[in-house]
């Protein structure tokens, strides 16, 4: 095995990228594997038909709970775990744990021993969920909201809360296993102020789910092919932390001109809510949308469709 670490930037060379193309057709008869290393995908069009792609996701609940059970075993050796940090506190720290990498989970765990004097105690969950949300805050993509918000601050509604409460252990192990589905999501429409913006970080909090905010206006890049990534980055950070609520605020205003894409913007805005729609309709990650909107006529019919 040849491993080549963090060879992406070499791909634009194209005599690099010959040779490579030579080397394979080498190594058909031979027992060596030559394997790329990179954090983007970013594959020549000569070497499309050499490569084969594996992707490696965001580490899931049982590989972070060997990570977390393996520190707290090494800080009980030395005494440096408080007693009050007992199997569901390390459950909710390990859910805390969702979306970072295994690096990033290990520094986060570190700073909150380090902030609580040398002891990992239950209030590394709140350590590590902040150490979560400004992450996700440097994608620029996604916003990271606390769950602050109550349902009963929510005036009338009792169709949609009662709605919601009927869901409240929808996405738990015990209606998978008894088969229900997870719900997608919920479309509110209505005039300015009438409390879609507070049912959405409610809907969080009640559900005692992580809520990111999805910013549409920042998913465009003037790059060709950036706006189409971009909102693929945002989709993997919100199923790396599910379940979990995904908020889009005035998706109407987002996805405007659709329609005229084709003469605007090369057909950019058509592509993204194409790849975003496609998303709503086949997620198989328990991300439950809550998307807002003031006119309802001015949204496409694709999007309106249970």
């Amino acid at each position: 095995l040849w491993v080549l670490r963090d060879f992406h930037p070499f791909l634009k060379d194209p005599v690099v990228v010959r040779r490579l193309r030579a080397l394979a057709f080498l190594l058909g008869a031979s027992p060596k594997t030559v394997i790329l290393l990179g954090p983007v995908l970013k594959i020549p069009p000569e070497l499309e038909k050499e490569v084969t792609v594996l992707d490696f996701e965001w580490p899931n609940v049982v590989q972070l709970q060997g990570r977390v059970d393996g520190i707290v075993q090494k800080l009980r050796e030395t005494q440096r775990v408080s007693p009050d940090l007992d199997r569901r506190q390390q459950a909710r720290l390990v859910q805390a744990c969702l979306g970072l990498t295994d690096s990033e989970a290990c520094n986060a765990l570190a700073k909150a021993v380090v902030q609580a004097d040398g002891v990992l105690s239950s209030s590394a969950v709140e350590t590590v969920t902040a150490e979560k949300k400004q992450i996700i805050r440097k994608s620029g993509l996604l916003e990271y909201y606390d769950n602050t918000e109550l349902i009963e601050h929510v005036g009338g509604l009792t169709t949609l809360k009662e709605w919601l409460r009927k869901r409240v252990r929808a996405f738990t192990d015990e209606a998978r296993a008894f088969g229900l589905p997870a719900p997608k999501g919920i479309l509110l429409v209505g005039v300015q102020g009438c409390g879609k913006s507070l049912i959405a970080r409610s809907v969080a909090g009640m559900w005692r789910l992580p809520l990111l905010r999805l910013d549409a206006g920042r998913l465009f890049s003037s790059l060709v092919g950036s706006s189409e990534e971009n909102l693929r980055h945002a989709i993997r950070t919100a199923e790396s932390v599910a379940p979990a609520v995904l908020w889009v605020d005035e998706i109407e205003m987002g996805f405007a001109g659709v329609g005229s894409s084709n003469i605007s913007d090369a057909g950019t805005a058509a592509r993204v809510f194409g790849s975003f729609v496609t998303w709503l309709q086949e997620k198989q990650k328990p991300v439950f949308v809550v998307a807002t909107a003031n006119h309802i006529g001015t949204l496409p019919p694709e999007l309106v469709r249970k």
